[in-house]
């Protein structure tokens, strides 16, 4: 099955029950292109089949957007990230490299996602024996995966503050928004200094803890404040700023424009009623359900979906293995090739879906996404 099929169900799915060891989830395959797909591995206690189809979906969506001819996956292992450390987290992740060893080879490209980190990849990559630089049918990179992946890191950032600027300068707001920031993680860190640096206002931050707000916080002194796991050490803040440890009291700020960059359905019906932002970008995957985004939509604000503005981290890994990017440039000049072509499809992308939405009523992705899948394969 191919992208150009627009499928309604995935590719496949294969059930992952262990290779010598004690594991449980899924590969969810949503599309295949030239015989390539690739997503993230996420692990948490909570993830289901469903969650990693949708997810495999969102992937399919968001390289058909960005024109990238590669089809969607994720994979989604059922663990408590926080609790599995140390020989158990090893062991788990060379259960499954083992047990995804044929995907891998086969052309199906597993990354990371929430709960599993690039520590984790290179355990997995290493029981597989799985080298992305090298391809049956393609070029070899010339550099190795962490040379080229880990400095992109802010890449996805990226992409969602250029959709945030692109989205505000079409409502007519160029300068100082006053910005809400749910979830304060690389993403979340990495957008309230992009929107800061160009004017705006960041006056809330929300971690696992709550809400942190004032007229203007400081988004430098936020960020050291922070750990790697996105959680506001609270006895560093400076003074006048104001505590809530209400889990939404994030949608009560006064604000422009909201950056959803934590959890899935964040956003839902039934919180939808609080919204103060009239614009809402998703920095998130699956960060409102559709129920919420209707809504946010005859209330007359807009939203701005993942599968546009959360694209840097997934393209930027499509690009090499799909061997787009021009490795031959220096480094910092081919990083900044990447941040480039990641922001020129993220702002074509916002605009295009914000000229559709003026135009008519009801949901515009569907339009957007049938007129680049025809631009790609007619």
């Amino acid at each position: 099955m191919t992208l150009g099929e627009n499928p309604q169900k995935p590719a496949f799915t294969v059930h992952l029950n262990g290779s010598r060891g004690d594991i449980r989830g899924w590969v969810v395959v949503d599309t295949l292109v030239d015989g390539l797909a690739m997503g993230g591995t996420r692990m948490t206690t909570g993830v289901t089949e469903e969650e990693v189809a949708g997810l495999a979906r969102d992937m399919t969506d968001k390289f058909t957007l960005a024109g990238l001819r590669i089809g969607g996956a994720k994979a989604g292992l059922v663990a408590d990230a926080g609790n599995a450390e140390g020989p158990g987290r090893e062991q788990a992740f060379r259960t499954f490299g083992r047990t995804v060893k044929p995907l891998l080879h086969g052309g199906i490209h597993l990354g990371i996602d929430m709960g599993v980190t690039p520590a984790d990849r290179a355990v997995f990559f290493d029981e597989a024996r799985y080298d992305p630089r090298f391809r049956l049918g393609a070029p070899d990179m010339p550099i190795d995966w962490r040379t080229y992946y880990e400095p992109l890191i802010d890449c996805t950032g990226h992409g969602v503050g250029v959709a945030a600027l692109a989205a505000l300068e079409a409502r007519g707001h160029a300068r100082s928004a006053r910005v809400v920031v749910q979830g304060f993680g690389a993403v979340g860190r990495a957008v309230a200094r992009f929107l800061e640096e160009r004017g705006h206002v960041v006056v809330a931050v929300a971690d696992v803890a709550g809400t942190v707000s004032a007229d203007r916080l400081p988004v430098d002194g936020l960020i050291a404040a922070t750990d790697e796991y996105g959680r506001i050490d609270r006895s560093r803040l400076p003074d006048g700023v104001t505590l809530s440890s209400e889990p939404e009291a994030w949608l009560d700020v006064d604000a422009d424009l909201l950056i959803l960059a934590a959890q899935k359905h964040a956003l839902t019906a039934e919180n939808a009623h609080r919204l103060r932002a009239a614009l809402v970008v998703e920095g998130a995957n699956l960060a409102s359900t559709a129920a919420a985004k209707e809504k946010v939509a005859a209330s007359g604000s807009t939203l701005v979906p993942g599968v546009i503005a959360n694209i840097g981290g997934a393209a930027s890994a499509a690009l090499a293995v799909t061997r787009v990017v021009p490795f031959d440039l220096p480094a910092e000049q081919r990083k900044q090739w990447v941040f480039d072509w990641v922001g020129n499809r993220v702002r074509h992308n916002t605009r295009d879906l914000l000229d559709i939405a003026g135009s008519h009523a009801g949901d515009p992705l569907p339009e957007l996404l049938a007129a680049r899948r025809k631009e790609q394969f007619g």
